[in-house]
C-alpha cells in the first residue's frame, strides 16, 4: 500500500481533540492533492485516523490542496489560511469540519491557537470559533452566514484581541429553537448569554448585516456589557414602503419546516447576501448555510429572521430609527460602495441619529470582512484602540 504523504501524517500525529472535535462520531474528512490519491481522516473517540479515500462513504468535508500547500499547512496555519483566502486550499461541504481539523493538526500549540466549542448558555447550545488572548471581541455574522464569515478577522485580530466568532442560534452549528423569534431582541439575548456563560463582563462586538443589527440590539439593550461596536454593512430597518410587509405577517415562520421555497430561489438569494470577490469564499459560503438550510430547523430559522428583517418597524416608541439615538457606545460603521444589499444612502440617515458615529466607506461590497480584509481589519484596530478613523459626518445622497 502507497505510505500517505508525509505532510498529512504530521498533521494527523498532531490532532488536539481539546482544540476540535467533530458532534458525531465517525465523522470524515477528504484530503486531497497531498499525492497521487486521496486521503480520509475519520474521527472517533477523541482520535483521528488517517487511511486511503473510501470512495463509496461520502466525506463531510474535502479540502483540495497541492503537495506545497500540505507542507506549508504542516508548517504554519497562518500560511494554510493564507492559501485558503488565495484559492490555493479550498473546504467544500462543511467549512467548520474542514477548518476545525485545520485549528486542531496546527503546529502553534500556545493558549491564544484556533479552537472551536460547543458553549451551553442559559437559552441555547451556541458554537464557538476562537483565537486570540486580549481584550474580548464578539463577531456576529449576517443572514446566511456562519461564524466562518469571521474567519480573516479571527486571523487579522488574534494577535492583540480574544476574538470569538459564533453561530447566532438558529445557524451553524447553534441549536436552533423552534419557538425562538429570531429577531434582533432574541439575537442580542443569546450574545449575552454566551458572554455570562464564559464569564466575560463586557465586551466590543462587531457584526456583519443581520449580525450588525444584532450588535446594535447588544447596545441598545445591554450597554453595561458592550464596550466599542463596529458595524459592517448593518441591517437596518427599511425607510421606503414594504408593500408585502401585512400578508407576510399572517404567514408563520415554522411554514420553513416544510421547505415552501424552492432550493434555487433561496440559493440564489444567499449568493447576494455573500462576498462578491472570491468564488472559493462564495462556494464555501453557500455550502455553510445549506447544512443549515437543508434540515427543517435551520430553515424555519432562517425563514424568520429574513422575515424579522423585512417587518422591523422603523418608526414610532419601539421603532428602531427612534430608538437608534439612545446608543451609547462607540460606534464605527462600515458600509461598502457597492453594496446593493445595504445601499450606502443609509449612512445619512445614520448620521442623522448618531453625530457622533464614525463611518468608513470602501469599494466592496456587502462583507467588508472578506472583499476588503486588510483595510476593515486596519480601520478596526484603530478603531477599538481608541484611535480616530473615518469621518463623523457622511454627505450622501439616500
Amino acid at each position: 500500500m502507497v505510505p500517505p504523504p508525509a505532510a498529512l501524517e504530521t498533521l494527523v500525529r498532531r490532532y488536539d481533540s481539546t482544540v476540535f472535535e467533530p458532534v458525531r462520531a465517525g465523522a470524515r474528512v477528504r484530503l486531497r492533492g497531498g499525492g497521487p490519491q486521496a486521503w480520509d481522516v475519520v474521527f472517533d473517540g477523541g482520535r483521528a485516523c488517517l487511511g486511503p479515500s473510501d470512495a463509496h462513504r461520502r466525506a463531510d468535508a474535502v479540502l483540495t490542496a497541492d503537495a506545497e500547500t500540505w507542507r506549508a499547512l504542516a508548517d504554519d496555519l497562518a500560511g494554510g489560511m493564507a492559501a485558503f483566502r488565495s484559492g490555493r486550499l479550498t473546504v467544500r461541504r462543511d467549512l467548520h469540519l474542514g477548518v476545525g481539523f485545520l485549528a486542531a493538526t496546527a503546529q502553534e500549540q500556545g493558549p491564544g491557537r484556533l479552537r472551536f466549542r460547543q458553549v451551553q448558555t442559559s437559552g441555547a447550545k451556541i458554537s464557538v470559533m476562537e483565537a486570540g488572548e486580549g481584550p474580548p471581541l464578539l463577531a456576529l455574522h449576517g443572514l446566511g452566514a456562519t461564524k466562518a464569515s469571521f474567519l480573516p478577522t479571527v486571523a487579522a485580530l488574534a494577535g492583540s484581541h480574544r476574538v470569538i466568532a459564533i453561530d447566532l442560534p438558529g445557524f451553524g452549528d447553534s441549536d436552533k429553537p423552534l419557538r425562538g423569534a429570531y429577531d434582533p431582541a432574541f439575537f442580542a439575548r443569546g450574545g449575552v448569554a454566551l458572554l455570562d456563560a464564559l464569564g466575560i463582563d463586557r465586551a466590543d462586538v462587531v457584526g456583519n448585516s443581520m449580525g450588525g443589527r444584532a450588535a446594535l440590539e447588544m447596545g441598545l439593550s445591554a450597554p453595561d456589557r458592550v464596550g466599542r461596536l463596529v458595524l459592517l454593512a448593518p441591517s437596518l430597518a427599511w425607510l421606503r414602503a414594504r408593500p408585502w410587509a401585512a400578508p407576510l405577517r399572517l404567514v408563520a415562520p415554522q411554514l420553513g419546516l416544510i421547505q415552501p421555497a424552492p432550493r434555487a430561489v433561496v440559493e440564489g438569494l444567499v449568493r447576494r447576501l455573500l462576498p462578491a470577490q472570491g468564488s472559493e469564499w462564495t462556494a464555501a459560503g453557500v455550502d455553510e448555510f445549506l447544512r443549515s438550510y437543508l434540515s427543517p430547523s435551520g430553515r424555519a430559522a432562517f425563514y424568520a429572521a429574513a422575515r424579522n428583517i423585512y417587518l422591523e418597524a422603523p418608526w414610532g416608541e419601539n421603532g428602531f430609527w427612534t430608538r437608534l439615538g439612545q446608543l451609547e457606545a462607540e460606534s464605527l460603521f462600515v458600509w461598502g460602495s457597492r453594496d446593493e444589499i445595504v445601499p450606502i444612502g443609509f449612512a445619512r440617515h445614520v448620521n442623522e441619529a448618531l453625530p457622533q458615529a464614525r463611518h468608513l466607506v470602501l469599494d466592496c461590497g456587502h462583507v467588508p470582512q472578506m472583499e476588503c480584509p486588510a483595510e476593515t481589519h486596519r480601520a478596526m484596530l484603530s478603531f477599538l484602540a481608541g484611535r480616530r478613523v473615518g469621518r463623523s459626518a457622511v454627505p450622501l445622497a439616500a
